[in-house]
């Protein structure tokens, strides 16, 4: 998954939690990076055609842009799930965003089969844990407790 990718995916996850366009605030904090670099890369994606943005209203994507963030938040999941349900990785999160940047389709296939993928992916993906919505419970138990404190 390329940088692209990733901002597409983090589009799509602010759309869905916020049900409007995204603000170029809200994906600066996701994605933990400038608000000028959120704007440079939204213009990329809308001259590619996957994006629309209004200025002041935040960007949206296009049918081709949700199709690119809905395979990417797909091999994202497939990522978070091979690392907490068979690594049993703690930092699973952090493991995985660095991954997702490095895991090319074939590798992202191949995982997918040890995880036995649900049908339901990408949608079961949920916005407010920032996690698969298949994940074993015991996996994100600790860095549930740590958040809340």
């Amino acid at each position: 998954m390329n940088t692209a990718d990733q901002y597409l995916k983090a589009i799509y996850v602010v759309q869905r939690v916020e049900n409007e366009p995204a603000a170029t605030g809200a994906l600066a904090d996701r994605l933990e990076v400038s608000p000028a670099s959120v704007n440079e890369m939204i213009g990329k994606l809308e001259e590619r055609g996957l994006v629309e943005h209004e200025k002041y209203k935040g960007a949206s994507l296009t049918d081709e842009g949700i199709a690119r963030a809905r395979s990417a938040l797909q091999t994202y999941c497939i990522i978070e799930r091979f690392l907490t349900n068979v690594l049993e990785v703690e930092e699973f999160r952090a493991e995985a965003r660095e991954l997702e940047s490095v895991i090319d389709d074939t590798v992202a296939e191949r995982l997918d089969t040890i995880i036995d993928r649900e049908p339901e992916c990408p949608d079961c993906f949920d916005a407010d844990t920032d996690a698969c919505g298949y994940l074993e419970v015991a996996a994100i138990e600790p860095e549930a407790e740590h958040s809340a404190e």
